[in-house]
């Protein structure tokens, strides 16, 4: 996928209020978006260099967005809200082998009243009776290839690690894609690495044990989990499914 907006090269000064950061472009500093709600750990050092996109819309808080950030081995992308997208377009370039049985997906589909599935996966000669916009009253119609999807920054040497801070509410979704399972449907976790260095994934287990302990209960229970790098290419990123990242764990 290409970015939407222009791309530019900046050196990043500081993270602050969360979803704020200075980068330095020639003597003038900006303020830009921060698409990230982690903690973004090990990526913060002051004065390296950064890639923004610019957007003009006057209905913007903020006409900067922060996508990139350069560590000592490699570029890495920082915008979560890119990881759906994709999965997405591999899926849509059906990349993933372990997909190609699937004819159906659908993106944002909710589980219940509080909770929603990034994507949903099926075969409609499978599932006859399914409709080709499902809501959660067809899950008892056909069986579903629940997936939820995770943005990895965070790398531990060359291995990649999830998740960069406590996240109670990916140890939820684990807890539901379990359940699913037990309703006879199957499930996979993506986590989409957004770094070129690093040759397998594992949980963060010293960041939070409690997600790392639910993830091998995933596993042993049949939830499949899925690694993947990414390409940066120049105004564009792409998902490499030719390589997935062993899980280490």
């Amino acid at each position: 996928m290409k970015f939407e907006d222009p791309i530019n090269d900046g050196l990043f000064l500081k993270r602050y209020k969360r979803f704020f950061a200075d980068i330095q472009q020639g003597s003038e500093v900006l303020t830009a978006h921060v698409p990230n709600t982690g903690s973004m750990k090990g990526l913060l050092e002051s004065h390296v260099p950064c890639r923004y996109t610019t957007n003009d819309d006057p209905k913007r808080k903020l006409k900067y967005t922060l996508q990139m950030l350069k560590t000592k081995n490699s570029w890495v992308g920082v915008n979560t809200h890119l990881s759906n997208q994709l999965v997405w377009e591999a899926w849509a370039e059906k990349r993933i082998p372990h997909w190609q049985a699937f004819t159906q997906a659908q993106k944002e589909v909710k589980l219940h009243a509080k909770t929603r599935i990034d994507m949903v996966l099926w075969n409609s000669l499978e599932s006859p009776d399914v409709p080709e916009k499902i809501t959660t009253e067809d899950f008892s119609s056909g069986k579903f290839h629940f997936v939820e999807i995770k943005n990895v920054t965070l790398a531990k040497g060359s291995q990649a690690q999830f998740p960069d801070a406590v996240t109670t509410r990916g140890q939820k979704h684990l807890e539901e894609l379990m359940a699913v399972i037990e309703q006879g449907h199957t499930a996979e976790i993506v986590f989409t690495v957004q770094r070129t260095d690093c040759t397998s994934f594992s949980p963060a287990d010293d960041i939070d044990p409690r997600y790392g302990e639910l993830l091998r209960q995933g596993r042993d229970s049949g939830l499949l989990i899925s690694a993947y790098a990414v390409e940066f290419q120049g105004d564009g990123i792409r998902l490499n499914t030719h390589s997935p990242l062993p899980c280490e764990f």
